[in-house]
């Protein structure tokens, strides 16, 4: 394998290449494009195969299925992204999915062979997710200067919107010409697409792996592995306060933008057409700040910009529910989208800029542990506090809890005075 000259933690290298032009970052974010449109049309092939193969409450739990592995495996997947490196994590994930999802295509085609057989798929991806996740967090910092990791989030952000654009109705097609089978095996065909540029990304030694060909000293165990990442977040000050902020912010944005907008959209008469129409604000107001952050490539005060951002969108979050009309529920969705975009793409950055590059899988998996392994625990909550209250006071009592997370980051001067590097 081909590689880059060890990467250090410290200053940019002289004659920096702005990640949009650099050819290892185009080769990833293709793969990751790819990957993420197959995502997209594997769920839509998955929930429809489930509705179609069981009742409505079965169905809920096959699409539930991959939560559980992926919440309790976040952290060991963080250890194994360090251990093995992010770019082998990713393509043998890939590969795994690509090869689990094309066999149940043909069985789909060959036979009926039930429900047991998608909640085993689920399963499956749960499983493969938890290593995936921190392994996407962990890449960026291997392909590209530190200085230009804002805009690889940005990147990041736009591939994400592109993905949602393109996938759901890519997955519905498959479906309306060839049934859950042809869904899936469009599904396996992206996932095989981002094989081939996963491999031709080349990827930067960390020095220790430069020093380990000399030396060849003893591994520690995975468990101790787990132990120094942890400890490596709890003595970066910036890298404490960020989890808790982001702990915060996700489990009170979580709920109500994704349960929480259907039962309100449902209680106000807009129907699923409305409801697509705030989301469609949304997606475009967090497509917008992506953008904006690949072209600028840096944000003064990312610390400070990122408390002040989340605050201040946990009021446009509360807003959601209060306002008289759907248009304004559009806007108010747009606004909350160009704060989430933002402060998003910030905690990616910061994450990877104040991370030894030894850490960066394993401080990912924690902070994809709150974000995609426990906050989505939070639906059933949601839809039963809005049950007992309504969906207002839900929508409230969820900004309050993101607006814990801005505060957290506002109280913290460490935190407030982090920098991305110029």
């Amino acid at each position: 394998m081909t590689v880059t000259p060890a990467i250090s933690a410290g200053a940019p290298p002289a004659g920096e290449r702005p990640a949009h032009r650099d050819p290892d970052v185009l080769r990833w974010l293709g793969a990751y494009t790819s990957s993420a449109i197959g995502d997209n049309v594997y769920y839509v092939a998955l929930s429809w195969a489930a509705v179609q193969s069981g009742t409505p409450s079965q169905a809920g739990l096959v699409m539930a299925a991959s939560a559980v592995p992926r919440a309790l495996l976040m952290l060991g997947g963080g250890v194994i992204a360090d251990r093995f490196g992010p770019r082998r994590v990713l393509l043998t994930g890939n590969g795994v999915r690509c090869a689990v999802v094309a066999a149940v295509a043909v069985l789909l085609l060959v036979s009926s062979p039930g429900l047991w057989l998608l909640g085993v798929l689920a399963l499956v991806f749960g499983v493969v997710d938890a290593a995936l996740m921190p392994a996407l967090g962990a890449l960026p910092a291997r392909i590209t200067t530190r200085g230009q990791l804002a805009r690889v989030q940005g990147m990041r952000g736009m591939a994400n919107r592109l993905a949602g654009v393109l996938g759901a109705p890519l997955g519905g097609l498959g479906v309306a010409l060839g049934g859950a089978a042809a869904a899936f095996g469009a599904a396996a065909l992206f996932f095989a697409v981002a094989l081939p540029l996963l491999a031709a990304v080349r990827i930067g030694r960390l020095p220790r792996e430069a020093a380990a060909g000399r030396e060849r000293p003893a591994r520690p165990t995975a468990a101790r592995e787990l132990r120094d990442g942890l400890n490596h977040i709890r003595r970066n000050p910036v890298l404490a306060r960020l989890m808790l902020v982001i702990a915060l912010s996700d489990l009170g944005f979580v709920g109500p933008l994704n349960v929480g907008l259907a039962l309100l959209a449902d209680e106000r008469g807009w129907g699923a057409s409305g409801m697509g129409w705030v989301l469609a604000g949304f997606g475009t107001g967090a497509g917008a700040m992506s953008l904006l952050l690949t072209v600028r490539g840096r944000v003064p005060r990312a610390g400070l910009v990122l408390s002040v951002t989340i605050a201040v969108g946990a009021v446009a979050v509360g807003a959601v529910a209060y306002v008289p009309t759907l248009a304004a529920a559009v806007g108010v969705a747009l606004a909350v989208g160009l704060l989430a975009g933002l402060s998003g793409a910030l905690c990616g950055a910061l994450i990877q800029t104040e991370s030894d590059p030894a850490f960066v899988g394993r401080v990912t998996s924690v902070a994809s542990l709150f974000s995609l392994g426990l906050a989505p625990l939070t639906f059933p909550l949601t839809g039963a506090a809005i049950a007992l209250w309504g969906t207002g006071p839900v929508f409230a009592a969820g900004a309050g809890v993101c607006a814990l997370g801005g505060l957290a980051g506002l109280g913290s001067g460490a935190l407030r005075r982090a920098e991305l590097p110029r």
